[in-house]
């Protein structure tokens, strides 16, 4: 059950970048299918089920949030891209500070991979 959920926890991460990649590329070139209902929905329905698969796993292998430092470092990390993505998307007042939000965002979400793959708060600094 728990590799499962892995993957489905997995494949929601992976289709939530992808949307968030394909939400920015529509911001840049100004489509009105950002205001699409689709492109409005989805990507609500995507990371409600990413998360609930998250929390799940956790759990189930009764992980305390504190008692893991990957773990913790994971979650604040989130809360950092989710604002990123915020700013990417509709908060940031201009194109430049969408851009290094849209940088950050995805900088943000590769370091959280590197956290989740190697169990430790260095992320892919662990391999240098």
């Amino acid at each position: 059950m728990y590799l499962a959920l892995k993957t489905l926890h997995m494949t929601f991460a992976l289709l939530s970048f992808t949307g968030f990649l394909l939400r920015s590329y529509l911001m840049f070139i100004d489509s009105k299918w950002l205001s699409h209902r689709l492109v409005l929905i989805t990507p609500h329905l995507i990371d409600g089920l990413f998360l609930t698969c998250g929390f799940w796993m956790a759990f189930m292998v009764n992980f305390g949030l504190f008692n893991q430092p990957w773990l913790s470092m994971k979650v604040l990390l989130l809360m950092f891209y989710l604002f990123f993505v915020g700013m990417t998307l509709s908060r940031g007042k201009t194109k430049s500070i969408r851009v290094i939000s849209f940088f950050c965002a995805v900088f943000t979400f590769l370091y959280i991979v590197g956290i989740a793959i190697n169990k430790t708060t260095i992320s892919w600094f662990v391999l240098l």
